[in-house]
């Protein structure tokens, strides 16, 4: 009788999963040749071609859908046998990387990952920060922190900041002989921070109000392309910024910042974890989730 090895059916399922073997091996943890050579291991030895090939696509054959069909269920028994047996193993440990942006990271290093060491003092949490969006599984990372809207549709995201807003704001002595701006055209009248995109270009502020959206090219003479520094431009007089809400209202608070334009910047999709549906997620991983989830029941019920 033919058997299969575990790698094997995982494989299988993968593939199946992701739609291409580069994915599949990717999600599995294994290299594209080991995971394609497992497959057809497994074809030779029962006689029976799984997927049918060419060089645009793959896609299960019809012995090969009935195939998955049945070992899906398998595996998934198997997935939590071993979740269960973990929830008993030792303290997470290891070292947890985690690529984000800066101003995610700025955002979430107190409340999230401070607290996380707190509680997990034997993993390493190592944060790197790119502007642009990178492939965290191909490039070593356990997880990625972005936009929901960023998120790579073939990953499993965990909302960390549901919604967020971007506001404009400058100095109470950047408005003195200066009118306010009532809608986003009057910024065209106004010294404007402007930010460069981690691609390169300029980014257009985003407005909208009662269904009409509109993009601002803002002018100005000043250029940057980090938040904190356009916070610090702003709090000096230099023009008006275009910031996370978050990262002003303590300055707008204090008064040393004034919101406009309020009812022109609605709240959008906030911050997610994301990852790769991989079997036999890290501990230190499935901790990290656990605490964004308790986090985010907590500050649900502050609210109610």
């Amino acid at each position: 009788m033919a058997k299969a090895s575990l790698v094997e059916l995982e494989a299988v399922a993968a593939v199946a999963r992701t739609g291409g073997f580069r994915s599949a091996a990717r999600e599995v943890g294994i290299s594209s040749s080991a995971l394609s050579a497992a497959v057809a291991a497994l074809e030779e030895r029962i006689g029976t071609r799984l997927f049918n090939r060419t060089t645009r696509s793959v896609a299960l054959s019809a012995a090969g859908e009935k195939f998955v069909a049945e070992i899906r269920p398998l595996l998934a028994a198997l997935d939590s046998a071993v979740a269960n047996i973990g929830e008993h193993a030792a303290e997470p440990s290891g070292k947890l990387r985690i690529n984000t942006s800066l101003g995610a990271a700025r955002m979430l290093l107190t409340p999230l990952f401070v607290e996380y060491r707190r509680r997990y003092p034997r993993v390493e949490v190592e944060i790197v920060t790119d502007n642009a969006l990178v492939d965290v599984t191909g490039q070593g990372y356990d997880a990625g922190i972005r936009l929901a809207d960023a998120v790579p549709p073939d990953m499993i995201a965990v909302p960390i900041v549901p919604q967020l807003r971007s506001v404009v704001v400058g100095a109470p002595g950047y408005f003195e002989g200066r009118p306010l701006p009532r809608v986003p055209a009057d910024l065209l009248e106004h010294e404007c921070i402007r930010s460069r995109m981690g691609a390169g270009k300029l980014y257009r502020w985003e407005f909208e109000r009662r269904g009409e959206s509109m993009l601002i090219d803002a002018p100005g003479g000043l250029t940057l392309d980090e938040a904190g520094l356009m916070l610090e431009a702003a709090l000096a007089g230099c023009g008006l910024a275009y910031l996370q809400e978050r990262l002003v209202l303590k300055h707008v608070a204090d008064k040393r910042l004034v919101m406009v334009l309020e009812d022109w910047t609605p709240p959008y999709p906030g911050l997610s974890l994301y990852f790769a549906s991989r079997r036999q997620m890290p501990s230190r991983l499935r901790a990290l989730i656990e605490l964004i989830r308790q986090s985010a029941a907590t500050e649900a019920a502050q609210l109610d």
